[in-house]
């Protein structure tokens, strides 16, 4: 029973509603910065006729990649604060570190596909 008092830890109400809110608004300041990013991004292509459909891609993945990314940091960080004890918080961190190596594994590989694909075109247009 003291091992299990000792290892059991409680974040306070008043602090986990306020973690809560601060999640919120930062998933709301994130959508913005998201959508404002987007639209810069577009703005950008419709007016440089030289940024090639390889370019476009590649800008667009690795904006998709970082709001991908950045909500699983913040799902994560919500969940440990709804941890009941120290076995939890290491269960939840173990699953986010293996979930973001694979997400990495996994973007690295399609950003290297594009990459490749637009040299080879890109090579092909100067013959």
């Amino acid at each position: 029973m003291a091992g299990e008092e000792r290892d059991r830890f409680e974040i306070p109400k008043d602090m986990r509603s306020m973690a809560e809110a601060s999640f919120d608004l930062a998933r709301k300041s994130f959508g913005k910065f998201i959508a404002g990013a987007q639209a810069a991004a577009d703005s950008l292509s419709a007016r440089t006729a030289t940024v090639g459909a390889g370019a476009k891609d590649v800008s667009a993945m690795a904006l998709s990649y970082a709001e991908k990314n950045v909500q699983a940091s913040l799902d994560y960080a919500q969940a440990l604060v709804h941890a009941k004890d120290l076995s939890e918080v290491m269960g939840l961190h173990r699953e986010y570190v293996q979930a973001q190596m694979r997400a990495v594994a996994e973007q690295a590989s399609e950003m290297g596909q594009i990459m490749s694909r637009t040299a080879t075109d890109a090579a092909k247009a100067k013959k």
